[in-house]
């Protein structure tokens, strides 16, 4: 072991420069931040999308289509999806939107619309904010009974 191969021990040294602590601290002056414009500047925030003055991309893509703010959104279920839930024993004879809720099917707060994919054979009351033509049918062929929910 020599002079010119000693070190200091492993995580000793911290190495945290402390900016804009006078000319002695080599990092006085502009701090790093570089000569004038906003981001030398105390106080700046970038806003997001901000493209340094060129037309950001929100603004250069064209916009077009339309949004109806009166839409109705439902939670679709389907009927192999009641189906499913006769076979497991988790419904008998009465579906209704609180068991749909419980199972995780549906949240609270959403509205729920059944829908004709796959088939039901046993008789069920299901009751529900919506029915397709197809479900409803195949709900009444099977011998149950379709109930609106307001």
């Amino acid at each position: 072991m020599n002079l010119h191969n000693l070190k200091p021990a492993k995580g000793s040294i911290k190495k945290d420069i402390r900016k804009g602590r006078g000319e002695g601290s080599k990092r006085g002056g502009t701090a790093t931040r570089g000569h004038k414009g906003a981001k030398s500047r105390s106080g700046y925030s970038r806003t997001p999308g901000f493209e340094g003055g060129q037309m950001p991309l929100y603004r250069r893509v064209p916009k077009f289509g339309f949004t109806n703010i009166n839409r109705i959104e439902y939670q679709p279920v389907n009927l192999d999806k009641i189906q499913e839930l006769i076979d497991n024993n988790k419904v008998k004879d009465t579906l209704t939107f609180e068991d749909f809720v419980s199972f995780g099917i549906v949240g609270k707060r959403e509205l729920l619309k059944v829908l004709g994919r796959g088939e039901i054979k046993s008789p069920i009351t299901v009751y529900a904010h919506k029915f397709s033509k197809k479900a409803q049918e195949a709900i009444e062929a099977a011998g149950g009974k379709v109930e609106i929910i307001k």
